[in-house]
């Protein structure tokens, strides 16, 4: 089963949905946990249903609900059809689903040589080398963000970590016009729309992500 890419996601027009670090995610709040609660039981229902599992996060206001083929390594067609179906459950409850506000955080080192060092991050976070390539390290639960190494220079001095931040494609306008706002300078938009470099009145870096541009 192929993968789709995030234009094919974009024009399936996926109300309350968005598509972040390659899965499906949504917020869905609710007026109590019990609300909640009935809403994960009716999920957890059709998932059995249809023998295709997404990870829920129950919270007292709201339920997080993420949607992507393990299998395939990324999102397909029954991932979609799965966001429609909890998107009706949510309807039927009196609730709507919302991706406003949603980010999903990696931690990027950079470094001039990450096979040097990813083993090392990869033990103390007590992780297993997953598949694939080994330019990062990832919590095999999803739990944790990843981390993935960067290639740099060696002159000190250097920057060593950023985090990148991914959201939504319309949420980047007012989260750049709120930092910027808040003290902070629009280091670079040379690579937009895949990601912005923005920094802290520190100096301090941070990434801006979205899907596009990366199919």
């Amino acid at each position: 089963m192929g993968t789709l890419t995030g234009a094919q996601i974009a024009d399936a027009g996926l109300d309350g949905w968005t598509y972040l670090l390659g899965a499906l995610h949504t917020r869905i709040r609710t007026p109590d946990f019990a609300a909640g609660l009935a809403l994960v039981a009716a999920v957890g229902a059709e998932a059995e249903r249809v023998d295709h599992h997404p990870d829920l996060d129950l919270r007292y206001t709201f339920v997080d609900v993420r949607l992507w083929s393990h299998d395939a390594g990324g999102v397909t067609g029954r991932d979609l059809r799965l966001a429609r179906t909890i998107s009706a459950l949510a309807a039927d409850a009196g609730l709507s689903p919302s991706p406003a506000g949603l980010s999903r955080l990696e931690l990027a080192l950079d470094s001039p040589e990450h096979a040097a060092v990813a083993p090392f991050w990869r033990a103390v976070l007590a992780w297993t080398r997953p598949a694939g390539p080994d330019d990062e390290v990832r919590d095999p639960d999803g739990v944790l963000p990843t981390i993935w190494f960067q290639r740099s220079g060696r002159d000190e001095p250097r920057q060593r970590w950023h985090p990148d931040v991914w959201v939504d494609p319309a949420e980047v306008a007012s989260r750049i016009e709120a930092a910027l706002a808040a003290g902070g300078t629009l280091v670079s938009d040379e690579a937009a729309p895949n990601f912005w470099v923005l920094a802290d009145p520190d100096g301090n870096r941070v990434c801006l992500c979205t899907w596009q541009n990366r199919d």
